[in-house]
């Protein structure tokens, strides 16, 4: 099955053996003399997949994927608009820095998260609370990154929703769903803690 043909659901197939290539000669630069962005859109459309792809086959999250691929986008129409050009070669280089930013992101999150786990540990007195720490630190562990983010500064840190939303730059509707969808991740995942 052709990796770059897609699902009926619309999603790119991932089960091939690798990304779809654009050949970047057929690409064309959008520039802004271009009428109304047509030529972003061509750009958009000749490129989506290989960013997109880049981007999953790293990450290996489908959220995360098309999180960061909105993002590489929106940096190029803002360059578009800028009066600057861009084609899929330079969109793939946004994809891989948006990329190591996200690294970077997760790995401070990490951190943070097991320097305030080693604080409760080390604070808690009994035995029973250590064990439900562990099980929450497996179960958050087993969710992902975006989700364990947002709950870790909803239900940690203790920020509101529209404060979640800020940091997570994110409309407050998004955010709920976000915390919704995440909280029964936790659920699932912390009921499979026991299993460790």
């Amino acid at each position: 099955m052709d990796a770059c043909r897609d699902h009926p659901g619309g999603s790119p197939d991932f089960s091939g053996a690798g990304h779809c290539v654009v050949d970047r000669a057929d690409a064309p630069a959008a520039s802004p003399s271009d009428d109304d962005g047509h030529a972003f859109l061509d750009v958009y459309d000749r490129s989506v997949r290989d960013v997109y792809s880049y981007l999953m086959s790293r990450v290996q999250d489908r959220t995360v994927a098309e999180d960061l691929t909105q993002e590489v986008f929106l940096v190029g129409a803002r360059r578009v608009a800028a009066g600057d050009s861009v084609d899929t070669a330079w969109l793939v280089a946004v994809a891989r820095n948006k990329l190591v930013d996200h690294w970077r992101a997760q790995a401070r999150e990490e951190r943070r998260r097991r320097a305030w786990f080693s604080s409760r540990l080390t604070s808690s007195s009994g035995v029973e609370e250590v064990s439900v720490a562990a099980r929450v630190e497996t179960a958050l562990a087993r969710v992902n990154v975006g989700y364990r983010m947002a709950l870790v500064l909803r239900h940690v840190d203790g920020l509101s929703v529209p404060e979640v939303a800020e940091c997570l730059r994110r409309s407050v509707a998004a955010t709920e769903q976000v915390l919704s969808r995440a909280r029964a991740a936790f659920r699932i995942a912390y009921g499979e803690a026991d299993d460790v």
